[in-house]
């Protein structure tokens, strides 16, 4: 039986803090132990604020800023301590204003200078494609994304797979998730079972119990297949979790464990739920909004195959339009206790250092997590994350809590006001049985005809604060299927054949008008008006009630193409600079305003209707605490308080084969 203690230890002259988890009895486990890094080193010092959270809002006609930035979950402090829609007047509110930090100011250029170029600039990236020697054109990108690049990386973890940590100081894959692809995908019921003795805890009599098991959830705006990734999500509790109260290993008591963790996450625990969880795991509190101490997550992010549903005969082993060459492999580990009500946002230190290893691909999220990530090097194979890549990370998968007095420095935190301890996916995981499995990307059936696009098994989720269903909030405030805002062909082309005053519509659906700020924002208010229209009808659902394919999936050469620019990044390894490309920079960076919200650059330069936005203005004062941060108006005067909690309102809204 192998156990896995937790311990804090100060290195005594050293200054740096090690986290220790225990290797197998007998084996040296060294401590992780990593250096406090200025982010002003980094070639991008801001990766923490997405590319996302640059785009212009059409007149505060677009709003994907709430789907992040909203204050609910903080005020009462479900697993998160991050107000950022007004209720902290630290923080502000991030939907209302372009607030960017500014690190070392003056001395490093603030963060209200864009600095994804890869977004931003589509032909620098193709250029430094060019110059490395490569031929987009010539690239097969069906071979490609159906080639395993994960087994390999998978082999090159050291260790026994029954523990988080494998103890080997400066291996690249000292946390690589112990998660064999070999094993997956994962059975009916979730559970991830291997045919071999090595690196399971017990045998249920189906097989080896891996510990992990998979979660079907409902994609953020971020996440669905159409915007070029998906994901897989895998959860793995501590040991004692799987074992009865008098230490045998018991499936039932793991699975029943799996969901009062998956209850308390997702804010569905029962009036009559257990103060504590069962078995061996009885010392352990149930807390809402939060994981117990030692949670793993494992997160591979697929090219999308829109070939790949999960049938027989499918172009791959994975459901839900997951290609089997993953884009990258996270992983997450709970070593440390998160407590929300111990601290308020007035705790974050926005220049703190990261606190990182330079070699074993792992960074501190600064709120109880270590999260640590593998990309793909230019030739495909995966290699360890550098902590400039994994401060991407932290952005999202974050929270504040009081600093550690250790090593002399504060640790750099960040997150958003929607995480539930650091977390996206359990959270929103499919309800009763359909939510342990693979993730189907809502049920991903692929098309029939070639150049069709697939279709949905599911039915619009309802968020429980908005009182709709999810996708239908997302379209008619964010008037896109992306936080992008944007609206690929292939959703322009299902717009304009369904809105139609033919079809009893109020109007066509218009193309966008580039030419003034007033003929933008008016077409941007025109379309979000038809939306609600489309809302209101049901028309974003197919015949069957579940929502429309076009919403949620690319046609095959749409996704082949979306493959091919983000394999443009991987062969530059220019991931710094933003991992999302498109043919050509997105109307949404471009300038649309009128007198009333209009600024220039930041050397008083006007722009010009359309021109990139590259700056915003800041605040010049240098007496003010707010020196160098950013104070330009979104536009957004109204923003509802959107918190990530779905809920179906009873069992028969599911299809039956969902049941």
């Amino acid at each position: 039986m192998h156990r896995n203690p937790l311990r804090s230890v100060l290195l005594a002259g050293t200054g740096l803090v090690a986290l220790t988890g225990a290797a197998p009895a007998g084996d040296y486990a060294a401590p992780l132990i990593g250096d406090y890094i200025s982010r002003a080193q980094f070639p991008n010092p801001y990766a923490h604020i997405p590319a996302q959270c640059y785009i212009e809002t059409a007149g505060g006609t677009q709003n994907p800023c709430q789907v992040c930035h909203t204050d609910g979950l903080a005020n009462r402090r479900f697993g998160n301590n991050a107000p950022q829609g007004g209720a902290s007047p630290f923080i502000g509110d991030l939907t209302a204003e372009y607030a960017f930090a500014a690190l070392n100011h003056p001395f490093r250029p603030n963060g209200s200078i864009n600095p994804w170029e890869n977004t931003l600039f589509p032909e620098k990236l193709r250029a430094a494609v060019a110059e490395a020697g490569h031929d987009p054109a010539a690239w097969d990108m069906e071979t490609w994304i159906r080639q395993d690049n994960w087994s390999a990386a998978a082999a090159r973890r050291p260790g026994d797979a029954r523990v988080w940590d494998t103890g080997v100081r400066d291996n690249p894959f000292r946390l690589f998730p112990a998660l064999s692809p070999a094993d997956l995908p994962a059975d009916e019921d979730g559970f991830v079972r291997s045919d071999r003795e090595e690196g399971t805890f017990f045998n249920d009599g189906r097989g080896g119990i891996t510990g992990w098991r998979s979660v079907n959830f409902v994609p953020h705006g971020i996440f669905t297949p159409l915007t070029g990734s998906v994901s897989g999500i895998y959860i793995r509790l501590p040991e004692r979790f799987m074992q009865d109260a008098e230490g045998r290993f018991d499936l039932p008591t793991y699975a029943a464990n799996l969901d009062l963790v998956a209850a308390a996450v997702s804010d569905h625990l029962p009036e009559d739920a257990p103060a504590t969880y069962l078995g061996a795991a009885g010392g352990d509190p149930v807390q809402p909004g939060l994981y117990p101490i030692g949670t793993e997550f494992a997160h591979p992010l697929h090219y999308v195959d829109t070939e790949a549903d999960g049938t027989e005969g499918a172009s791959g082993r994975f459901p839900g339009a997951r290609a089997d060459r993953v884009k990258e492999i996270r992983y997450m580990y709970k070593i440390r206790r998160f407590d929300p009500e111990y601290a308020g946002p007035e705790i974050k230190e926005e220049s703190a250092p990261a606190y990182a290893s330079r070699t074993e691909g792992w960074i501190d999220n600064g709120a109880g997590w270590i999260l640590a990530g593998w990309i793909e090097d230019a030739d495909g194979t995966l290699r360890a994350q550098t902590p400039s890549e994994l401060v991407q990370c932290v952005g999202c998968h974050s929270g504040h809590e009081p600093q550690r007095e250790t090593g002399g420095h504060a640790t750099f935190q960040s997150g958003v006001g929607v995480t539930i301890d650091s977390t996206w996916a359990l959270p929103r995981r499919l309800p009763g049985d359909t939510g342990w499995g693979e993730n189907t990307a809502m049920g991903y059936r692929a098309p029939e005809a070639e150049g069709g696009i697939g279709q949905s098994a599911f039915p619009d989720p309802i968020n429980r604060a908005m009182g709709k269903g999810e996708f239908a909030h997302f379209l008619e405030h964010v008037v896109g299927v992306s936080l992008y805002g944007d609206m690929p062909a292939s959703v322009e082309a299902f717009l304009v054949r369904t809105i139609r005053a033919g079809n009893g519509y109020s109007a066509d659906w218009p193309a966008l008008v580039t030419g003034t700020a007033e003929g933008y924002v008016g077409a941007q208010r025109h379309r979000a008006a038809l939306l609600k229209e489309l809302i209101a009808r049901g028309d974003h659902l197919d015949a069957e009630g579940n929502l429309a394919g076009a919403l949620l999936y690319p046609p095959h050469s749409a996704a082949l193409a979306a493959a091919r620019g983000y394999r443009m990044v991987v062969a530059t390894q220019r991931y710094d600079f933003g991992k999302d490309a498109f043919p050509e920079t997105p109307v949404t960076f471009r300038y649309f305003r009128g007198e009333e919200t209009a600024f220039a650059h930041r050397d008083g330069t006007p722009y010009t209707v359309g021109e990139i936005v590259l700056d915003r203005p800041i605040d010049e004062d240098r007496t003010s605490l707010t020196w160098g941060v950013g104070t330009a108006a979104t536009e957004i005067t109204e923003s509802p308080d959107y918190q990530p909690i779905l809920d179906y309102l009873s069992a028969h809204e599911l299809p039956a084969s969902a049941r």
